[in-house]
């Protein structure tokens, strides 16, 4: 399936780049409307921009890790996005009757299954952070190190060990990290998802 991008994907290049004239329009053009959003249900403005903030970097990670393809407007999206984790905020806190009024009425298809996608990508990888924590101190290093030098040489070079020493605890350490995945209560309702 070829996704023909949007032309606001310029923003997630922007993101990509670091460029930080495109990032500052981000700013510009639509904060106003999550602080808003934010201020109109039981948040102030360092709310809205701890959201905005956090949704940028979920966009970020899921453009470099996934190749993520923007292919419906900006706008709507990171609208959509940042109102969902004000919601989960929201719960988290407490505020058990949530209601945020619904400012964007043409909400498509497209965008939902675009939002919903980003949602996923930030929990798979939540999920894959916490799980990370619970390894040992030497699988953290070996897994870190492998995830950023491609060469196994390399990585048994940086940690002083030998190569094939290197390669075996690698593939143990990540039966270790799928098996703490796939064991977890939170996987099992992502495959439901």
């Amino acid at each position: 399936m070829n996704q023909k991008p949007h032309e606001d994907h310029i923003y997630i290049e922007a993101l990509l780049k670091n460029d930080s004239r495109i990032l500052s329009k981000i700013y510009e053009k639509y904060s106003y409307k999550i602080v808003a959003m934010v201020k109109k249900n039981n948040g102030n403005a360092d709310d809205a921009q701890d959201i905005i903030q956090e949704t940028l970097v979920t966009i970020y990670h899921q453009a470099i890790e996934k190749g993520f393809i923007l292919t419906c407007p900006f706008d709507a999206y990171f609208y959509l996005l940042c109102k969902r984790k004000w919601l989960n905020e929201l719960k988290k806190r407490g505020n058990k009757k949530v209601t945020i009024l619904e400012d964007i009425t043409s909400i498509s298809e497209e965008q939902k299954q675009q939002v919903e996608e980003t949602e996923l990508f930030e929990q798979q990888h939540q999920l894959f952070e916490s799980k990370f924590k619970e390894l040992g101190i030497k699988c953290q290093e070996l897994l870190k190190a492998s995830f950023k030098i491609k060469s196994m040489e390399k990585v048994a070079e940086f940690l002083g060990v030998s190569y094939g020493y290197a390669r075996k605890k690698k593939s143990q350490c990540m039966g270790q990290l799928t098996k703490l995945v796939k064991n977890s209560t939170e996987f099992q309702q992502l495959k439901e998802y």
